[in-house]
């Protein structure tokens, strides 16, 4: 099999790429793993998150915003082209806080980062338990609860739905998907072509995007590519449906569109284990029932355990070998949220064949302590 671009890896982050691609009509092949493999969209919370990001790093801050800024119009036009409603909302979103110190806290963080980024208008700000209270009409809060951080563009949506949507218009524009193909081998031809054999099969490209999640830094390797990147378990509660009563998103805590109320998440170091456990359910409900004490009448229907793909400063990697030029590696734990700005300037620049200055923030040289010194 021929393509001008294979993309490793069908999940968000490489379905988003691979979409961008195909709209350019880019002949592009994605290889996707087995169903067993541990996917970040299969466990993923859905927030299209801004506040607080790029703290220490504000290029972040503007990555983010910029695809915040993507989504309506990206959101629009996959559900108009699939009939896939993404459910995607984009009201504002919360973090809310327990006591004073956590208030405090909260409100240090976000003027920090609001430092940091200079000239560029702050999209986030802190409210009291008063301002709270008018935002969420009908919710009775904790005593505990102080108030919030209240971010204007964040906004969440179903992974779920997202993926299906990216998957059936990579195929509809041209593009090829392939499941249950675990790439074994990278490697180059005599006339400079990528080889990329899975299981029996071989695809043929100029160039190929590693977007493997936390299976990158292997087939990285491959590559010239030394990517640093470890994995966080998230474990989520699910209620029963009810009526919709919280009409924003807040940092652990939404209701979707079904009625259900996600709650989460943990961020436990267990290496690669996806299992889960009765103290991250009880931790997770005493903490959601403090914020709102009505949930403890709801009954929980269910509990899952992600895996977040993390570098050292939790930031994302876009890098291109230079052993192997023509081969890109593509790895951030905010799949969701980025999506709409992978799909327009990730995969221009793979299109392209060439990564723009304005990313190079986001090598993994950074990482790179005695280049530093």
């Amino acid at each position: 099999m021929n393509a001008d671009i294979v993309v490793i890896g069908g999940g968000i982050v490489g379905s988003a790429i691979a979409y961008g691609l195909a709209r350019r009509k880019v002949r592009v092949a994605v290889l996707d793993g087995s169903d067993r493999d541990v996917r970040a969209a299969n466990a993923n919370f859905g927030l299209v998150w801004l506040q607080g990001k790029g703290t220490n790093m504000p290029a972040y801050q503007r990555w983010t915003r910029k695809s915040i800024q993507l989504w309506p119009e990206f959101s629009a036009e996959l559900t108009e082209a699939t009939g896939i409603d993404l459910q995607y909302e984009c009201d504002g979103g919360l973090t809310i806080t327990l006591g004073e110190a956590d208030f405090e806290k909260r409100r240090a963080t976000i003027e920090r980062l609001a430092e940091q980024l200079g000239d560029l208008e702050p999209d986030c700000h802190m409210i009291d338990r008063r301002e709270l209270e008018s935002v969420l009409p009908g919710v009775r809060l904790g005593s505990e609860v102080t108030g919030a951080s209240y971010g204007r563009s964040d906004g969440h949506a179903n992974p779920l739905r997202l993926l299906a949507a990216l998957h059936a218009e990579t195929v509809r524009n041209g593009g090829e998907l392939l499941g249950g193909c675990a790439v074994q081998r990278i490697q180059r031809d005599a006339s400079g072509s990528f080889l990329v054999d899975y299981g029996s099969g071989r695809v043929s490209a100029a160039r190929v995007v590693i977007a493997a999640g936390l299976g990158s830094k292997e087939l990285a390797a491959q590559v010239g590519l030394d990517i640093q990147i470890r994995p966080q378990r998230g474990q989520i509660l699910v209620t029963e449906r009810v009526e919709p009563f919280l009409p924003l998103p807040t940092s652990g805590l939404r209701q979707t569109r079904e009625g259900t109320v996600m709650i989460g998440a943990t961020m436990d170091e267990a290496g690669f284990d996806t299992s889960t456990t009765a103290e991250a359910a009880a931790a997770l409900g005493a903490k959601a029932i403090r914020r709102v004490p009505a949930l403890a009448g709801l009954n929980l229907v269910r509990q899952w355990a992600g895996l977040r793909i993390l570098t050292p400063d939790r930031h994302p990697v876009y890098a291109e070998s230079k052993s192997h030029p023509g081969a890109y590696v593509a790895v951030c734990h905010s799949g969701v949220t980025l999506a709409a700005v992978h799909a327009a300037d990730i995969a221009h620049a793979f299109a392209s064949g060439q990564l723009p200055a304005s990313l190079n923030v986001f090598h993994h040289s950074r990482f790179d302590v005695s280049k530093a010194a």
